[in-house]
């Protein structure tokens, strides 16, 4: 057996040694000898256009035509807007959004809204009275006894301060805080300060009225039906529900005269009085016709609290001698039994409107002395 013959040493090319590994170029390097080439190649460019910004349809060509936007465009919401820095109260419902129309679909609303509010009150009164067979009251209207009878009236009349803050908000487009005061909102402490000044001043003015009706030897014509006190039980229970209602009746007259009909008419005059004696002459009128001495006398009130609503810059001392003149008066026509009389304000005689003409001056002339002391503004703020 034979074996291959062996191959010459020579034949092997001789091995060479691996190169050492070398630093990756710097930068310095890399731009002296040019960039450096990527590590994977560039991806491959997209086929179509980028597509357009947000809210506009891609132009043609295009792979798919483009598709009409689901929905409606968004309508911009409704701007609430006040009244320029600098507006009196009367002409706050002069702001941006103004329209001619406005005061009167306002006014209309307001009409509208009250007498609504003014059936829903009366459907569980009406159904309740069927129920149990209440007598009617003179009126027509069944009764349920003088507390309860007052208490219905009352809250039917303070049902219109929510119908006057919704009108205002939504035909007029303005905040409905600015039918308060030109701040956008019902000053508490401002407030609570002509409340503590009505108190004296309702005093006198019932004093002086009994006073010089005892004088001029008119003090016969009172009611016979006043039956002296009606007991401790009774007085409670009528005071606890005009504590409760009469401030709120009586801030409804003032927002609807004093504020709503006031500013309605102050979008179209810009003269204050011209303002105020509209509203004056309304607000006697809703009481009812009784005595000229007894219109008069809620006309001259109409007037002085206009006066200082524009005066202050809003309702609150109009609403502080309102809220104190009516729970003095029916808080003692509750402690004589006399809450079922159909005797008002309209039927007042001229005693009365002499008292109130001085007495009510006063009122107006302190609050407006205290208003300039604290700066209180009278206009919108800036």
């Amino acid at each position: 057996m034979t074996t291959p013959p062996a191959r010459p040493p020579s034949a092997d090319p001789p091995a060479t040694p691996d190169p050492p590994p070398t630093a990756p170029p710097t930068s310095a390097q890399a731009g002296a000898t040019g960039p450096h080439p990527p590590p994977y190649p560039h991806p491959p460019a997209h086929p179509y256009p980028p597509y357009p910004p947000q809210g506009q349809h891609p132009a043609y060509p295009y792979p798919y035509p483009p598709y009409p936007y689901p929905y409606p465009a968004p309508r911009p919401a409704r701007r609430i807007e006040s009244a320029p820095a600098g507006t009196a109260y009367h002409r706050l419902a002069r702001n941006p959004a103004y329209r001619w129309w406005r005061p009167l679909v306002g006014t209309l609303l307001v009409l509208a809204g009250g007498a609504f509010l003014l059936m829903l009150i009366a459907a569980p009164w009406l159904v309740a009275a069927e129920l149990t067979g209440q007598p009617e009251g003179p009126d027509g209207i069944p009764s349920f006894g003088p507390i309860a009878d007052t208490a219905y009236l009352l809250l039917g009349l303070a049902a219109l301060i929510p119908v006057v803050l919704l009108a205002a908000r939504w035909v007029q487009a303005r905040p409905a805080g600015t039918v308060s005061s030109v701040t956008g909102r019902l000053r508490w402490r401002w407030l609570a300060i002509c409340l503590l000044v009505a108190l004296p001043t309702v005093t006198l003015m019932i004093g002086g009225f009994l006073g010089l009706l005892t004088l001029t030897g008119d003090g016969s014509d009172a009611d016979p039906e006043g039956s002296g006190w009606v007991g401790v039980r009774t007085f409670a229970i009528s005071m606890a529900m005009l504590l409760a209602l009469v401030p709120l009746q009586a801030a409804a007259e003032e927002y609807l005269c004093r504020g709503w009909l006031l500013q309605a008419t102050g979008a179209y005059l810009r003269s204050p009085w011209l303002a105020i004696v509209p509203q004056a002459l309304v607000f006697a009128a809703l009481h009812g016709w009784g005595t000229r001495w007894g219109f008069a006398d809620l006309v001259f009130f109409g007037l002085v609290t206009g006066w200082l609503t524009i005066r202050t810059g809003g309702l609150e001392a109009a609403i502080g001698l309102h809220v104190v003149n009516n729970l003095v008066a029916l808080g003692l026509a509750a402690a004589t039994g006399e809450l079922a009389s159909e005797v008002t304000a309209a039927d007042a005689p001229w005693q009365l409107l002499a008292v109130d003409l001085v007495v009510v001056t006063g009122y107006a002339l302190v609050v407006a002395r205290l208003a300039a002391r604290r700066r209180l503004a009278d206009t919108v703020p800036a």
